[in-house]
């Protein structure tokens, strides 16, 4: 487990692609619970961790996850989730560029349960929900291209969603329309920054996490830190 950050009220980790953040049908342990392990050995606590997840990511998806270590935090945290008032930028490895270097993507959500997909509209359809984004293509090597994005809305697989929309499926999202999977089954898309006032402190915490170390988020990592 990668910790990026610790302090009394936060703890934020850097989630590699597999992991689940929180507990599902196929009993594989959580995020959740391997930190409320970890604290609990680290800080020789009696009784039962708290640890609140104000914000999740999909289990193919890299990068920075917050938790909250007390129900303050927790309580704030989801407020300031829900307002938009934490800035989320993700990087995702596509095989197209887009048409536009740079766009502000404005869709309407609808979200399939039975399928666990998402589908995207031009305007209002019934049961959706408007989705925004703001993308920008940062790099290219040969065969790929590095979109950087600002995430405005959290709506259910919304980049994937949306990238696909624009013909910009990411790299091994098979459910959205790439031509083949990951070895390693995850899909090129990773949570890089988080910035937010801290809930308790109110100091103002910026987290940017390592891109998983495969040959191609190494090169687009050195390729954009040389910039």
């Amino acid at each position: 487990m990668k910790i990026l950050y610790e302090d009394n009220h936060i703890i934020v980790v850097n989630k590699a692609a597999g992991e689940i953040v929180q507990g599902d049908k196929t009993g594989d342990e959580s995020l959740c619970e391997s930190l409320k392990k970890f604290l609990k050995e680290k800080y020789n606590k009696p009784g039962n961790v708290f640890v609140g997840l104000p914000h999740r990511l999909d289990r193919p998806v890299s990068g920075v996850v917050v938790f909250a270590k007390t129900s303050k935090a927790l309580e704030r945290l989801n407020e300031m989730f829900r307002n938009g008032n934490v800035k989320k930028i993700y990087w995702a490895i596509t095989k197209e560029a887009p048409q536009e270097h740079e766009a502000e993507l404005s869709h309407w959500i609808l979200r399939n349960e039975k399928k666990n997909k998402s589908f995207a509209y031009n305007k209002e359809v019934k049961g959706s929900k408007h989705a925004l984004l703001h993308y920008r293509h940062i790099a290219a090597s040969q065969n790929y291209n590095l979109i950087e994005v600002e995430l405005k809305t959290g709506r259910h697989h919304q980049i994937r969603c949306q990238l696909s929309a624009i013909g910009c499926p990411i790299k091994g999202d098979l459910k959205y329309g790439a031509a083949r999977s990951n070895v390693d089954g995850s899909i090129s898309l990773h949570a890089r920054h988080v910035e937010f006032i801290h809930p308790v402190s109110k100091t103002l915490i910026s987290i940017t996490a390592p891109t998983p170390q495969d040959n191609i988020w190494r090169f687009f990592e050195e390729q954009h830190s040389a910039e």
